[in-house]
């Protein structure tokens, strides 16, 4: 699967964007943020960079056959894209974005490093572990958009990190059942003995007060880390400010949630809704406009 679309003579620099761009803007609704929201400039990269991520996460959770090996050969043609001439389509227009966007490897390496870490056990004992993946996970999407906008400082990458983090945590709050059917518990293993809590509570759907005690301590260490990054969207330029404020005030809202049914993340998933969706991106723009003003 990695590199089912690889061929002896590589496709050519336009082929390979536009093969990103089919990929980017198909059924992945998170992008649209980005496409929207972000100068024209930087979209061709930000669909190579969004097309690496997803090709490495559908290897990670839906390809057949031996997955490790998979990513392996993956993390091969990445090399070839810093030391030699890759093949497949994605790491063509990636090496491309790299080379004109001074992107270090480290991201890259650490997201396939996080699809490794999914073929393990799907467990994590203490918060620490989940935040180490997180690292690898969500952390590195951050940097990569930074280094494309230009906007890779030091601080912003600590601000970006933070909100990543935070976007991951939501996610794993509001997908509890989900990932169980998929054999993964996000929630520290530790946290679930110090609540009174038992893995089988998640597996029953048995959403008791111990249980909501528990995800409204996972909630608060999201929402800290979401308040934590807020000002990154304020240090960004033009149109990216309104994307990154978005993304952070998307992911409070999945949040808010998740406190409107008593941290009950078991019996069904809480939503954001559409109308919800449309109110935040008028009431970001305009706090966003405001802030512009002198």
């Amino acid at each position: 699967m990695a590199l089912s679309h690889a061929s002896a003579k590589p496709p050519s620099l336009v082929e390979s964007y536009a093969y990103c761009a089919d990929l980017a803007r198909s059924h992945y609704e998170n992008f649209t943020v980005i496409s929207r929201f972000t100068p024209r400039q930087h979209r061709p990269a930000l669909e190579a960079v969004y097309a690496f991520c997803r090709h490495t996460d559908d290897l990670g959770d839906e390809a057949e056959g031996d997955r490790l090996a998979l990513l392996d050969e993956w993390e091969a043609e990445l090399d070839r894209a810093y030391n030699g001439e890759p093949t497949h389509p994605i790491m063509v227009a990636l090496q491309d974005t790299i080379r004109r966007a001074q992107i270090p490897e480290e991201p890259f390496r650490k997201l396939i490093e996080a699809n490794r870490m999914d073929q393990g056990s799907g467990r994590f004992e203490t918060y620490a572990d989940v935040l180490h993946y997180c690292d690898h996970s969500a952390n590195p999407v951050g940097r990569m958009v930074l280094h494309v906008l230009g906007e890779a400082s030091d601080e912003n990458v600590r601000l970006s990190d933070a909100t990543c983090t935070a976007l991951q945590l939501a996610n794993f709050w509001q997908d509890v059942a989900r990932d169980y059917a998929m054999g993964r518990i996000y929630i520290p293993l530790e946290d679930i003995r110090a609540f009174g809590c038992a893995e089988e509570q998640i597996a029953n759907g048995v959403a008791d007060r111990a249980f909501r005690d528990l995800m409204r301590s996972e909630v608060d260490r999201a929402q800290a880390l979401f308040e934590e990054g807020l000002p990154l969207a304020t240090r960004l330029s033009g149109r990216a400010r309104l994307a990154i404020a978005l993304f952070s005030k998307g992911g409070m809202r999945v949040l808010d949630a998740i406190r409107k049914q008593d941290y009950d993340v078991l019996s069904r998933r809480p939503v954001v809704t559409r109308s919800r969706k449309l109110w935040l991106i008028l009431a970001t723009a305009a706090r966003l406009t405001l802030l512009r003003r002198p």
